[in-house]
Formats: C-alpha cells, structure tokens, sequence
C-alpha cells in the first residue's frame, strides 16, 4: 500500500485496502482539479425525476446520486442524525439537493467529472450553488482536506440507465458512453440492439439500419440532440428514405442513447415503432481539461487485412465553468469482402417451353443469379466541435457542429447465368430440358430447375463492377437554454444535410455462349455451365453493349427552428406546463446521369471482341465456404481493375461511352412541416404522468419528370396526436406504468416521386405516389417493472399498435422507352395490428458477475394487396432475445453478448414475399486496466461466422451472403 494510503482514518479499516485506496486516490485526483471545476448549467440545471422517501440521510444521499447520476463524496461522521425529508417529484439536481440538506449544517461543491463533495462548513455562494469566490473572482478552495472524506454513491452505468429508466415518466430504455465502450460493438445500431424491441439490419456485416417493435426503420425517427439528422445512402439499389443510415455516426461522439418507446407530446412526429434520441457530449459536463486517444487494429478474417482505426476527444473548460470547447474526431480505415450466392427477382412472367414442345404460361423466372464477391475498401472520418457557454447559472448555451465523410471504393464480381434477362428473351426464347416449377404465393408458378438450351446464346455473364462511393453528413445546431425563477424557455436553430451516391458505377460485362443447368432450392443455387468453364477467360469472349456507368447523387437537406416554454407548477397535482413550437424545411433530391455504350460509334466493333482473357489476370478466391453445396459455383476468372483502366477506358475516352443526364430518375420534394404542441406533467401521492396533444401539419411538393415534362404535384394534411403516460409507484422498488397514445409517420421519400426509377439488378422498376396518406396509429402500453436490486431488473410490457392505414406495393405493367416494365408504385390501403411483449431480466451478481437479458415477441400482419392473403409485417421478427454476460473489477472488465432474432420479412417480389431467416451472432469484448490512464481492450465480432440467408416465402432463394469474423486490438489512454 503506498504512503498515501497510509493515513486512512480508522473508521474505514473494514473497507478493503486496495479499494478504498483506490477510491480515495481518484477522489483526491478529483478534488485535486482546478478550483470551480464542476457542472454546467445545462446538467444541474436540468429537471430529473426523483423519488427518495424518508430515510437516514445517509441512505437517502445515495439514493440520490443513483437517479440524479452524480457521483458524492462525504464522511459520515459529518452526517447528523435522523430522517430525511420525503422527496418526489421533478427536480433540479440542485434543487432535490438542497431539500435534502435543508435541515442540516451541510454545504456542498462540484468539484468535477459529476461529482459533488458534501462537507459540514459554509463556503458557498448558495444563490449560484457554486464554490464562492473570492475578491479577484476566484472559486475559493474548500477547507476539508481529502483524508476525511468517505465516497458513496458510485454506481456503475447499468445502475446509472435504469435509474433514468425507472424514474422517467414515458418508457424509455438507456444506453450511456460508458456502457457502448464496453459492448464489442463498433457503431451506435450495434449498440441498440441491447436494447429490447430493437432489431439491427446487419447485411452489410455491421449494423447500419434500426427497427423497432416490429415496424420497419423507415418509420421510425433518429434524433441527435432532439433534432432529425439528414442521411443519404451510396449502395445502388438504396433511396432517400427518413431512416437515419447509422453506419455514417460513430460510437465515439455519442454520450448516451435513449429508446423512446412511447410518445410525449413534446417528442417529434414521426415514429410508429419508437424514436431513438442520440445525445453528444458537452464540455461543462466534463472535467476541467480531459482527453481521450484510442488507436486500434481490425482483422478482417474473409478480407485477410489489418487496418487502422483511432479516435481523439479533448475538452477544455474556463475556471469560473462558464466557457467550454470539446473537440473530436474519429477516423477508421477498414478493408471488407462479403461472399455471396443470389439470384435477383422481378414481376415479370414467361410462357416456358419444354423441350417436347408442352408450354407453362405465367411463370416467373429470375432474372439472373448465381456467385458473387464484393470486395471494399471504406475511409470513415467524423469530426465533431462543440461550444458551450453558461455566463450565468440561468442561461446555458451550446454551438455543435459534426461534420462525417465515408468514402467507399468496392468492387463486385458475379458470375450469373440469367434466364430472364437472356435466354428467355430472345426472339425465339429457348425451351427448358426438364423444367422445375414451385408455386408462387400469388397462384403463378415459378421456375426453379432445368437446363436452358441453346449453346449458340449468352448463357454466361461476367459482371465486374467497380464503384467510386461517398456519403457526406452535416449538422449545425444552436441550443440556448434559459431557466427563469418559474418560467423556462429552449430555442434551438439548426440545418442539416447529407449527399451520398457513387463518381463512378462502372458496368464491365463480359458473355460467352452456353446451355446452363440450374437447381435453386431453400438451401442451394447450382449451376452448371455446359459449354464453356467458368475458369478460362477466354471462353467469355464478347463484351456487352449493356456495360454501362452510373453517376449519381442523392441530397437530403433540412433547416429547422423549435421554441418550447415551460413553467413550473408548485401547487396541487399539477407539477409543470410546457408547450412549444417547431418549423421544419427539408428538401430531398435524386439525380442521375448514364453512360452506355455507343453503338454507332466506330470503336464498337473493336470493343465488342474483347474478352474477359484481355483483362483477367486470375481467378477469384474460393468463395461461399459455408453456403455453397457441392454443384455450387465458387471460383471463377475475375477482371483486373488495372488492366481495365488501360485496354478499355481509352476506348470509352474515345467517346464509346457516352453519357446523359437521366430524367426518368430524378426526383425533387419540398416538405413542411409545423408542429405546436402543449404538454402537462402531474403529481398526486403514488401517481404521477404526463398529458399532451401536438399538432402536426404536413405541407409537400414533389416534382419529377414524366414523358419528359417536369411536373409537380401537392399533398397537405394535419394530424392531432394526443399522449398520455401513467405512472404508479406501487412500492418503491415497484414501478406500473400505462401509456395510449395517436402516432403517425409521412411516407418515404422514394414512394412520394411522381416520377420513376428501373431496378438497376433486376429491370423491373418503381414509381412514386404524391398524394399518400401518411401511416397513422393508436398505440397502448402496459408494463410492470421491479427493481430489486442495485443495477438489478425484471419488467415486462405489453403493447399494442393499431395502425390503421398502411401503404403497399402495387404492380402493373407500363410502356418504358418502348418496352413493357412491370412497374410497382405505392398506394394507401387496409392498416395492421401489433401485438407484442417485451420481458427484461438485468441482475447484478457476486463477484463481479452480471447478466443482462431481454426478449421480445411481436405478432403482425397485414393483408396482400390483392386483398387475397395475410402477409407478415415488413421489417417485423417475431422473436427478437439479447443476453449478455458480464465480469468486471478494478482492472478487468469481459463481455459475451448472444443476440437472435427470428425470421423476418420483406418486399413482395415475384408472387411471394421476401423473408430473412432467423439470424443469431455472438461478439465478445475483453477491456485490462493497466492504471488510470490506459487500458488494453480485445473484441471478437461474429464469433460463429453466421450467414445471413434470404428467401423468398415459396422457397427460392434470394440471397446467402458471408461477412466473416473480424477481430479488433486497442488502447485507450485518458487523461
């Protein structure tokens, strides 16, 4: 034991010596800090619930600081005797503070990081509830001296999210920084799937899209600092959505997260499911001068690279806590491969011939399908500079702004065999040797297996596609908070825009002539490519007319301005009034621009006659290790990006290529929105809730062209959305809560254009709906919840959501440029029901051992456009289960997190609808402590390589796709 640990009053011999060493020298370290290092005016003075009955002081300062989320250091020798005043209700942590103090001969400080010291002098300026100062204006040092000073009250971060579980009025579920450091999860979507009702697309490898409850993330809201963050998309087949696209935020900005299950009236519209608030770091929240550096490896088990990754985060406050500046940046460069073995899907149907000449009419067939490997290399930088200033206890004001960049540079091969888009369109298609058919859910049938023939047609395809992709993200926002004796006023002004798509989607396609043998069953695609190999270049001997170039841009651009009032109510039930305003102005954007191949153009004839054995400089490696059957195609001659810049990309200068702008893609909406609201908290013995209403009315102008005419079309409506939450202390590690609310979500962007956009995989196409009606709900709530110890938890909560207009694909074929497209265009029809149940279990054990655990079962339906058939709700899992086991102590700290969920479901495509079968992952996370300033972590990401398998509900597959383990080594240092 060091000498300074020497001195330990006798009173505290019972606490083990190392520990208490360790608490004493972190409080010295804190009380060490500056003079006036403490809390901003934003964090005490911002109203928390608290509910401490009468109980020793003692007791009650640790209740306390387990719900107000501070940590306290004080003697108890100092603590006079007797019971303490009950205290319910909405407080600031100053004001619960000094009730709880009334009676005593105490004072107290912040003293920095959260925390505050409880001493038995008067030093302070009670007024401010800052340390006093002195004549030049220089916080007086405090009188006691640390060996007399007992720490209470530090609680770990599980203890610190249900305590703000437990005592908020609508339910909400938490997760703060310090618990997404300890998760092995690498973006903020990871780290919501801990959270029960949360569901994580994670067909990328990593999570990048959120459900909730069942509903799809197209319906749900994401808010960085109570305000919407534009998001923009670089993948092909992906459209402006109001989805938030998770992948484009690190984990490193974010101070806490929080699930927002049920609706306030002060909340923004827009959520079905939940709205998810992210909250960033403030820099009078955090120690006088603080900084944070992580560096770090990523192994990539499929891709076979190491890359680099770190982080930096500084903060900076002035000694009188009124000035702070944080900055941050986060930068990762991550190489990946994802193996895949699809087949991609349209509406079309075909009259299939066998060859004894007996014809099938009404048959789907695929377009295409078979081996694929997209290789990618991402740059990710996010910065992040905030500004705070709090001249005065009453007004607290901050200027954030982030910026993030994700460049993506990817390259895919798929060696397809494609029947709808060759061998069945030829001018006299070709007969099928012993066809295959399973029934479609729509009563056609759908062509799994035979041998297409022909040997004299395209029966083989190289498509090697090489793409230059970027998102771009930015927001600016300006919060001032102003808290008056009574009244409180909020005034947040802002603008956010994102711009994602690709510089370059180059098309090389190559062909070579073959009968094909084809078997797609729920577990297979095989193919077997009878006149050619797929291993010899040469044997794909054409280059396609159909190569191409894509350019395109996607805008998601929005300024905002919000103005709430508050007042508190001391008298009766009533505990607080607030109403407010908000004024949205958003614009979204699609344009694109082509390049095709000029077949007039003299050069052609010398292009056609390249081959893959021109540009091919090996094969691909063995691909699909643990989907592929024995008949599975898993290596093939690929093309080498460099080989195609120079045998190629001198005949497109040449103006082979020739590129325009195309209308048919374009899309421009203006929307919006003004929303009034007013809210009302109550209190009355064990009962307590809130009551609202807010208004919402939608103003919308979309513009696209059709047969080359730009045309614009207006839709308005208004929504009044009441909420109430109900809230029971049934006993006091008992809570019962009731919550009914009016919910609604506008339409995507995509399914507003009046224009269209053709599928660039499949042909088949999609177009917009103007005039949609948004999705509107009655949602109810109830749930019991029991805390029954520190960090422990068992609840469950039942919900239920009517929602009562949907919006549905509707397809019918259209006449594009000359030729027939089955079209699929969005319209209003009957709603669904949500019926579901959310059951928690979170205990702290002996030792330092823990569990965190959730499951959620979720029943909905919708009916089939066709009114025919019940289809299940897109996005919706019926099982969702998390669990997570943990260890920590001083210097160690380990992780095993489980997380499945079932079956879930999709688009209708050909006849049946899309389902992604029941997915489970296991990630582990390992974190060593060598002193107070390092610490060593290792994290394993999908220990059992899952696979991600995608079907359709008739059984044909759609998709298998492989992402691999990866792998991450770091070190953090604080200071």
């Amino acid at each position: 034991m060091t000498d300074k640990c020497a001195s330990f009053p006798k009173a505290l011999a019972a606490v083990p010596g190392a520990v208490l060493c360790a608490l004493v020298l972190s409080a010295q370290l804190a009380i060490a800090a500056p003079a006036g290092a403490g809390l901003s005016a934003g964090f005490y003075g911002e109203r928390v619930a608290f509910d401490i009955p009468a109980q020793p002081l003692e007791r009650a300062l640790t209740t306390y600081g387990e719900q107000s989320g501070v940590q306290i250091f004080f003697r108890s020798s100092q603590l006079p005797e007797g019971v303490s005043a009950t205290l319910r209700g909405s407080f600031t942590r100053d004001q619960a503070l000094e009730r709880l103090l009334a009676a005593s001969n105490l004072s107290y400080s912040y003293d920095g990081n959260n925390t505050l010291v409880i001493r038995a002098d008067k030093i302070l300026d009670r007024d401010s509830a800052r340390p006093a100062m002195d004549d030049d204006g220089v916080a007086s040092a405090p009188t006691s001296i640390i060996e007399e000073t007992y720490v209470t009250g530090l609680r770990s971060t599980l203890s610190r999210n249900l305590a703000i579980k437990r005592f908020s009025e609508n339910l909400v579920d938490v997760i703060t920084a310090e618990d997404i450091g300890k998760f092995p999860d690498r973006n903020v979507a990871d780290s919501l799937q801990r959270v029960a009702g949360v569901s994580v697309d994670r067909l990328w490898g990593e999570g990048r899209d959120v459900n909730i409850r069942g509903t799809d993330k197209d319906i749900n809201r994401t808010l960085l600092n109570g305000q919407h963050v534009a998001s923009a998309y670089w993948w092909a087949n992906d459209n402006l959505s109001r989805g938030f696209n998770y992948s484009t935020l690190a984990s490193e900005l974010v101070q806490s997260l929080e699930v927002h299950k049920t609706s306030r009236a002060d909340l923004d519209e827009g959520s079905i499911g939940g709205a998810v608030l992210v909250r960033t770091r403030k820099p009078l929240d955090m120690a006088p001068l603080e900084a944070h550096l992580s560096l770090g490896q990523q192994y990539s088990e499929l891709a076979e690279s190491w890359d680099p990754q770190g982080s930096f985060l500084g903060s900076w406050k002035s000694a009188d806590q009124t000035l702070g500046l944080l900055a941050s940046a986060n930068w990762q460069n991550r190489g990946g491969r994802r193996d895949g073995l699809e087949t991609f899907a349209d509406n079309n149907l075909y009259r299939i011939v066998d060859t004894a000449g007996n014809s099938t009419d009404n048959v789907y067939a695929i377009w295409g399908g078979g081996s694929a490997v997209l290789q990618q290399q991402r740059t990710h930088i996010t910065s992040n500079l905030t500004l705070q200033w709090a001249p005065h206890e009453r007004w607290d004001s901050s200027l954030n702004l982030l910026r993030s960049r994700l460049d993506i540079d990817n390259s895919n091969h798929n060696f397809l065999f494609s029947p709808g888009g060759y061998k069945l369109r030829e001018e006299l298609p070709v007969t099928v040797e012993r066809p295959r058919y399973l029934p479609a859910g729509d009563g056609n049938l759908s062509l799994v297996g035979g041998t297409l023939t022909n040997a004299d047609s395209t029966g083989a395809i190289l498509d090697s596609i090489h793409r230059q992709a970027y998102i771009d993200t930015a927001v600016n926002d300006l919060d001032i908070h102003y808290r008056g004796s009574h009244w409180h006023s909020h005034m947040q002004l802002g603008s956010t825009d994102a711009r994602g798509g690709t510089e370059r989607d180059r098309l090389y396609r190559f062909t070579g002539n073959s009968r094909v043998a084809f078997r797609l069953d729920r577990d297979a695609i095989e193919t077997d490519y009878l006149d050619l190999n797929p291993l010899a270049p040469a044997d794909l001997d054409s280059f396609s007319p159909l190569s191409r170039d894509w350019i395109r841009a996607m805008d998601n651009r929005e300024k905002y301005a919000q103005l709430d009032f508050s007042r508190e109510l001391d008298d009766g039930w009533l505990r607080e009034i607030k109403f407010g305003f908000k004024f949205r102005n958003l614009t979204v954007e699609n344009n694109l621009t082509v390049g095709s191949i000029d077949l007039d153009h003299p050069l052609w004839q010398t292009l056609q006659h390249i081959g893959l054995d021109r540009v091919s400089a090996g094969l691909s490696p063995r691909l699909s290790a643990q989907s592929a059957t024995s008949d599975t195609l898993t290596q093939y001659a690929i093309a080498d990006p460099d080989l195609l810049h120079s045998v190629i990309q001198p005949l497109y200068d040449e103006g082979v290529m020739q590129y325009r702008y195309d209308r048919n893609a374009y899309f421009h909406i203006r929307e919006r929105n003004l929303a009034q609201y007013i809210n009302v908290e109550f209190e009355r013995g064990p009962w307590s809730g809130d009551a609202g209403v807010r208004a919402a009315g939608t103003d919308q102008v979309a513009s696209a062209y059709r047969q080359d005419q730009l045309v614009r079309e207006r839709n308005r409506y208004r929504d009044f959305l009441p909420s109430l939450n109900l809230y029971y202390r049934a006993a006091p590690s008992l809570v019962l809560r009731a919550a009914a609310a009016q919910v609604m979500a506008r339409p995507n962007f995509k399914d507003l254009s009046p224009g269209m956009i053709v599928d660039p995989t499949s042909g088949s196409g999609s177009a917009g709906n103007p005039q949609l009606d948004p999705y509107r709900a009655d949602q109810l709530d109830l749930s019991v919840e029991w805390y029954f110890g520190q960090a422990s938890l068992l609840s469950a909560t039942a919900f239920y959501k009517d929602i009562s207009t949907f919006v549905y694909p509707h397809v019918s074929p259209e006449t594009v440029d000359g030729r027939e497209v089955f079209i699929t265009r969005p319209q209003n029809g009957p709603g669904a029901d949500i019926l579901g149940l959310e059951l928690q279990w979170q205990q702290g054990f002996a030792n330092g051992f823990g569990i965190l655990s959730n499951y959620t079962y979720t029943d909905a339906s919708v009916p089939a456009p066709d009114h025919t058939r019940s289809l299940e709700l897109p996005g919706n899992s019926r099982s969702q289960f998390n669990a997570s086991v943990y260890f920590e102590n001083s210097g160690f700290s380990g992780r095993l997190s489980h997380n499945y969920r079932s079956r879930s479901y999709g688009e209708i495509i050909a006849g049946s609808q899309s389902e992604t079968a029941a997915y489970r992952q296991w990630d582990a996370s390992l974190q060593w402590s060598l002193n107070r300033h390092m610490t060593l972590s290792a994290e394993a990401i999908n220990l059992t390589d899952e696979v991600i398998y995608i079907r359709s509900a008739s059984g044909i597959p759609q998709g298998f796709y492989e992402n691999g383990r990866r792998f991450l080594l770091g070190v953090k240092l604080e200071y």
